[in-house]
């Protein structure tokens, strides 16, 4: 299973403004998570973790082109969550379905804890978030050495989660990216689609002329509310998402 963090996952950790959560982690090899919830919930959080893993594992280990394809694969229903969420979210943005690993164990894991914290659950893969909180959520688009980096955010209101808001870059990271883009955001109702959407989107930015363009596909994307893409000084945004200036 690759990995589904980044390098920068201390920036990550701080970019999400939500008060009156516990914060914690959970990792589990590749997979390293930051988790806001009403309390601390690791032993929770963790069986999660290790059921959504065994789950990716094993039809990975079936369906061998499951981890190496980058088109998109045909659903089965034989799949379980998160498998089958990443099937879709891969048909859906036209990449392969571990475009999607990142997001779909976000949203597996925050799904499966909002039992156990009425007051909300926020959980961080690697730059990839499930947001469920009952409250306004404030997150700052990072964008590695573009000055824009992390001077502009958006702000998510309780009406628009459960949601996903997922970026993917061609200089940050190791996560594979076909563009040049600094970051390519998008915000879906599912945090699956939300993650193939923003791998897809920034193979499509290579230089400032694809950025209208690549906005304006994304938002064909079933379930996708909103986007933004940052290369260099460039900067795009498009769909329902509220802008605001960290500075």
């Amino acid at each position: 299973m690759k990995d589904e963090g980044s390098s920068d996952r201390s920036v990550y950790r701080g970019r999400v403004r939500a008060d009156g959560l516990t914060g914690f982690s959970v990792r589990v090899e590749q997979t390293d998570l930051f988790i806001r919830a009403a309390a601390e919930l690791t032993e929770k959080a963790l069986d999660i973790v290790l059921l959504g893993r065994r789950r990716i594992e094993s039809w990975g280990l079936e369906h061998p082109d499951f981890y190496s394809s980058l088109k998109p694969l045909p659903d089965s229903p034989l799949a379980p969550p998160p498998v089958r969420a990443m099937l879709r979210a891969g048909r859906l943005a036209g990449t392969g379905p571990m475009a999607a690993v990142a997001g779909a164990m976000a949203e597996f894991v925050g799904s499966g804890l909002l039992p156990h914290s009425p007051e909300g659950v926020i959980v961080e893969n690697g730059g990839d978030v499930y947001l469920n909180v009952p409250r306004e959520v404030t997150a700052g688009l990072f964008a590695g050495a573009s000055p824009l980096s992390l001077k502009v955010g958006f702000r998510f209101t309780p009406e628009m989660m459960p949601l996903g808001v997922c970026t993917s870059s061609g200089t940050v990271g190791h996560s594979l990216s076909l563009g040049r883009a600094d970051a390519a955001l998008v915000a879906a109702r599912s945090t699956a689609v939300a993650d193939a959407a923003a791998t897809a989107l920034g193979n499509r930015v290579r230089n400032r002329q694809d950025i209208e363009p690549a906005l304006e596909w994304v938002l064909t994307v079933e379930g996708v509310i909103g986007a933004a893409v940052v290369l260099g000084e460039d900067f795009g945004l498009s769909g329902g998402l509220n802008l605001v200036s960290l500075t």
